[in-house]
C-alpha cells in the first residue's frame, strides 16, 4: 500500500499518483512524504488472486520513481530485522530505524523495523508491518501543516523520534513488572516465576541488542556528519533524539541487573527452602537412626537374646528405651536450633 502527501506553500494534497510523485521528485520543490507497507501488497495480491510477487509495488515505487540504490531496496525488502543504520548515498540518506512493540508482561518483545529515505524534498518511509506511530504520525502530517513545513530533515527526525518515544513505555512495562516479580519471589517462589524472570531477562538483551547500534545511528545523525541534507538548525533535534535513547539505554542497563538480581533471589530462596527440607528430613532421619538399629537387633530370629524370649517385658522395655533415646535427640537438636 502506498500512501503519500505532499506540501508547497499553503496546499496540501494526498495520495499523489505515479506521475506526479516523479515529476515533484525531479522539480525537487515542496515536501514529499511517501510511506510504503509492504504486507498490504500481500493481502490485496493474495484477496485478488494476483500473480504479483510480494513487495513487487514497493520495489516499483523505490526504484523505479526514486531511483535508490538496489542494496537500499533489497533492505527494505528483506524480511528479516535489519540492523539499525545510516548509508550515505550522496543524494540522499537510507536510514534503518526500529522500535519495539511490547503487547504485555508475558509476551516475547518483537522489534519493529521502519526504513526511511532521507532526500532534499521528500521522505519515504517503508515498512513490512503496520507501525501504529508513523500511522498516526501520517494522519496528523495529512490535516496538520506544522509537520510538513519545516522540511524533510525535520520531519525525518520525527518519524525517528516517534520510534523511539515508544522505547520507553516498554521499558517502564518491564520495570514495573520486575519489581513485582522480587516482591513476589521473596513471599511465594513458585516455579512459574523463574519462566517470567527468564522472558524478562531475554526481553532486556533483545532490546539492548537494538539500542546499542540505533544509538550510534542517531549520534551520527545529530553531529553535522550530513550536512548536504541535514540543516545545522535541525542538529539539535537529533540530539534530543539520541539523549531519548541514551536514557533508554541506562534503564536498560538497570533493568538487565534487577533481571539478574531476581534470578538470584529466586534461586537463593528456592535453595534456602530446600536447605530447610533437607535439614527436617535429616533429623528425623537421625532420629529414627538408632530406633531402627535397637529394632533390628532385638528383632533378629535367635534362639539366644538379652531378655531372653520368654521375657515377656522385653518388648514393652525396648519401646520404653526407643522412646527415651526420641526424646533425648529431640531436646538436644531443640537446644542447638536445627528446628
Amino acid at each position: 500500500m502506498m500512501r503519500s502527501v505532499f506540501r508547497e506553500g499553503e496546499t496540501l494534497r494526498q495520495d499523489l499518483t505515479e506521475a506526479e510523485i516523479a515529476s515533484i521528485v525531479r522539480a525537487g520543490a515542496g515536501l514529499l512524504w511517501v510511506d510504503l507497507t509492504s504486507s498490504a501488497d500481500r493481502e490485496i495480491n493474495a484477496a485478488a488472486n494476483d500473480t504479483e510477487k510480494p513487495g513487487e509495488a514497493v520495489q516499483h515505487v523505490l526504484g523505479d520513481l526514486f531511483h535508490f540504490h538496489p542494496l537500499a531496496i533489497e533492505d527494505c525488502l528483506n524480511t528479516r530485522i535489519e540492523s539499525p543504520k545510516v548509508d550515505d548515498y550522496g543524494d540522499y540518506l537510507f536510514i534503518v530505524a526500529q522500535s519495539a512493540v511490547y503487547g504485555g508482561r508475558l509476551e516475547r518483545l518483537d522489534l519493529t523495523e521502519v526504513d526511511l529515505f532521507l532526500g532534499p524534498n521528500y521522505v519515504v518511509t517503508s515498512r513490512q508491518m503496520p507501525v501504529p506511530p508513523i500511522d498516526e504520525l501520517f494522519d496528523r502530517a495529512c490535516e496538520n501543516l506544522h509537520l510538513v513545513n519545516r522540511g524533510a530533515d525535520f520531519l525525518a527526525h520525527t518519524v525517528i523520534d516517534s520510534l523511539v518515544d515508544q522505547l520507553l513505555p516498554a521499558v517502564e512495562v518491564m520495570d514495573e513488572h520486575i519489581d513485582e516479580l522480587e516482591q513476589t519471589i521473596l513471599t511465594r517462589p513458585e516455579r512459574r516465576l523463574l519462566s517470567e524472570v527468564l522472558l524478562l531477562k531475554r526481553n532486556t538483551l533483545r532490546l539492548r541488542r537494538s539500542i546499542l547500534p540505533q544509538r550510534d545511528m542517531v549520534n551520527r545523525l545529530s553531529r553535522g556528519e550530513f550536512g548536504a541534507l541535514i540543516r545545522p538548525e535541525a542538529l539539535i533535534f537529533y540530539r534530543d533524539v539520541y539523549d531519548h535513547i541514551v536514557r533508554v539505554e541506562e534503564m536498560l542497563e538497570g533493568l538487565r541487573d534487577l533481571a539478574d538480581g531476581a534470578l538470584g533471589s529466586y534461586l537463593s530462596v528456592t535453595n534456602n527452602r530446600l536447605s530447610e527440607v533437607m535439614k527436617a528430613m535429616s533429623v528425623v532421619a537421625v532420629i529414627f537412626l538408632p530406633l531402627t538399629l535397637i529394632a533390628s537387633i532385638f528383632g533378629t530370629n535367635l534362639d539366644y537374646s538379652p531378655f531372653g524370649l520368654t521375657f515377656k517385658a522385653g518388648f514393652y522395655l525396648m519401646l520404653a528405651f526407643m522412646a527415651l533415646i526420641a526424646l533425648a535427640l529431640v531436646v538436644y537438636f531443640h537446644k542447638r536450633g536445627w528446628f
